[in-house]
């Protein structure tokens, strides 16, 4: 059975990068919040070549609903050829959070 609430993860080439997609996402209220954490290390492998970069990863907590309106979001405003979007489903949780969730993502 799917869940009404999900965390999408992505991450970004730097803090300037994930503000901006942060602030766009709870602004167009498709978040409740977007935590940001700096960073990282990643390793991955692209076009046959092992890579090691520093990257941002976001957290963005928001309603199952609106995960296709994030994606495009992402899509639209990420200078990665390929972002990453990660969708986590949101088993359990506080439920004045969640219904928090509801009322800044437009759910009443």
């Amino acid at each position: 059975m799917p869940t009404e609430y999900q965390i999408i993860l992505t991450t970004c080439p730097d803090q300037d990068m994930a503000e901006k997609l942060a602030r766009q996402l709870v602004n167009d209220n498709l978040a409740a919040c977007v935590n940001i954490v700096p960073a990282l290390t990643s390793i991955y492998k692209w076009k046959n070549e092992l890579i090691t970069g520093s990257e941002v990863l976001l957290m963005i907590k928001t309603r199952t609903g609106c995960y296709s309106d994030v994606e495009t979001l992402i899509s639209g405003m990420h200078p990665y050829e390929l972002p990453e979007i990660i969708s986590v489903p949101i088993n359990n949780g506080l439920p004045n959070y969640l219904q928090w969730i509801d009322s800044v993502t437009g759910k009443s």
